[in-house]
């Protein structure tokens, strides 16, 4: 990997981490692709896996965002 990959991937790494996809829980990108990357296949895989989706919203906030990793990362 060359250095400017590298670079990126640690850039995208840092924001997966403090980037909330779930306000109401708090529970980042990088928590939300971990949970996707050990299988988790639908939003309510990931809200078991990761409690996303289950605050005050009940999901209507962060639902569309977490549907879009799910394809993205699938």
């Amino acid at each position: 990997m060359e250095e400017q990959e590298k670079q990126e991937a640690l850039r995208q790494a840092v924001l997966d981490k403090h980037t909330k996809v779930c306000i109401c829980k708090v529970v980042s990108r990088a928590a939300i692709k971990k949970a996707i990357a050990d299988g988790a296949k639908s939003f309510e895989d990931v809200k078991k896996a990761t409690g996303a989706g289950t605050g005050s919203c009940k999901g209507t906030r962060c639902k569309h965002t977490i549907e879009e990793l799910l394809k993205e990362y699938k």
